[in-house]
């Protein structure tokens, strides 16, 4: 019986060292591939019962234990499409089938429907994004993510919504004194118009605004305004103003919305009248020239006019033990069951890292340590069929006895 073991225990330890070359091989394949982590082979001891003067031989069994925790170099590029995380977390990433994965090969372009796609074929998920408004994540699944799309929608146009007017009142001017300054904003199909600010000295301390649409004459908004010994605003309210919409304009049949309007920075100190700041949102009609992701994961569309238009912010997950995640092809990962529950987030908060755009994630693996790997695989394997051989010879012996 022993005799046997020995053979078995030869054997089990030539496909040990057997799977172990396999992942070396997967590992020195995988040098080159963005965000691959290194497979490793892990050994345990198998002992069976012994008694009785006898020794029954054991064995070893294996486990294959990825490295995906542990991040890889970061190599950049000039693609502003390609990502990676600087810390911890994965992509959320959509296979053919609609099934979610997790990955940190962020090698993404965009397809013909500007969906941002990696070398797998896998594609981005994220948030639908809106300026000054977070999308509300979902921290324990994937429910209202969406496919990150870029898609050239041709010559887009954006109608003034907010805005700030900042501005200097002379403190020295006498009761009914005016001073003017004009802000130039949009209506709904990019067309420009100019709204006529006017400020009246009302009393000491007391200015009234008045906000004129320059086209059609119409008051839009009036606001009154006080200040303090020292010149700062008082008693602001509200601290903003907010227009009257016009709808219909003439001539074109478009819609000036309401804009509000930030004015609480307006001063009254000695000297003349200055207009010290102001800006608006909105653009006339431009086309898509590009994109940019911010280390937030905040997707820009870029327009020729120079606007960045907020339109997804990408979303990142992670589990509570990322070496215990499912690989599966196409260098992504799934939910297995020691991974523990997949919460996802945004770039930058709690645990999750930053993303660096024009940049890649290298692979973690060392070929120096996998060629070492190797050889040492090799002498054990060769020493395991010396076992094998060696109870086959004595096994032999026994058998010829009975000649």
């Amino acid at each position: 019986m022993s005799l046997y073991g020995s053979m078995r225990t030869g054997v089990s330890g030539m496909n040990a060292q057997s799977n172990r070359l396999g992942t070396v091989a997967e590992n020195i394949a995988n040098a080159n591939t963005t965000g691959y982590k290194r497979a490793s082979t892990e050994f345990s001891s198998m002992i069976l019962p012994s008694g009785g003067g006898n020794y029954n031989s054991g064995g070893v069994e294996t486990q294959v234990r990825y490295s995906i925790s542990q991040q890889g170099g970061t190599s950049y590029t000039t693609s502003a499409s390609d990502l990676a995380i600087n810390g911890g977390g994965f992509f959320i990433v959509s296979g053919n089938g609609g099934e979610n994965f997790l990955t940190r090969a962020g090698s993404f372009v965009p397809d013909k429907n500007g969906n941002l796609v990696n070398t797998a074929g896998f594609t981005l998920m994220g948030y639908e994004y809106k300026a000054g408004v977070d999308p509300t994540v979902v921290v324990n699944g994937f429910d209202g993510l969406v496919p990150v799309q870029l898609k050239d929608e041709g010559l887009v146009a954006a109608g003034s919504t907010k805005g700030t007017m900042e501005a200097n009142l002379p403190s020295g001017a006498a009761v009914n004194d005016q001073s003017k300054t004009s802000m130039v904003v949009y209506d709904s199909q990019g067309n420009t118009r100019i709204l006529d600010f006017t400020y009246t000295k009302t009393g000491p301390n007391a200015w009234g605004l008045s906000v004129v649409d320059r086209t059609s004459g119409t008051t839009v908004g009036t606001q009154t305004m006080t200040f303090d010994a020292a010149g700062k605003r008082i008693g602001a309210v509200p601290a903003t103003l907010t227009t009257t919409a016009i709808n219909n304009l003439p001539g074109t049949g478009a819609n000036l919305g309401a804009i509000t309007i930030d004015t609480s920075k307006t001063t009254q100190l000695g000297g003349d009248f200055s207009s010290t700041g102001g800006g608006i949102d909105g653009s006339k009609p431009s086309k898509m020239s590009g994109f940019e992701i911010d280390k937030e994961g905040i997707v820009y569309v870029k327009y020729g006019d120079g606007n960045l238009i907020p339109k997804f912010r990408i979303a990142l997950a992670t589990v509570q033990s990322p070496d215990k995640l499912q690989p599966q092809s196409g260098n992504v990962y799934s939910q297995g069951a020691d991974s523990g529950v997949i919460v996802t987030g945004f770039a930058g908060s709690g645990a999750f890292g930053n993303i660096q755009s024009k940049a890649l994630e290298n692979s973690n693996v060392d070929i120096a340590n996998e060629l070492t790997s190797m050889i040492e695989a090799q002498r054990n394997y060769t020493a395991n069929s010396k076992v094998f051989q060696t109870a086959s010879d004595l096994l032999d012996v026994l058998v010829n006895l009975k000649r």
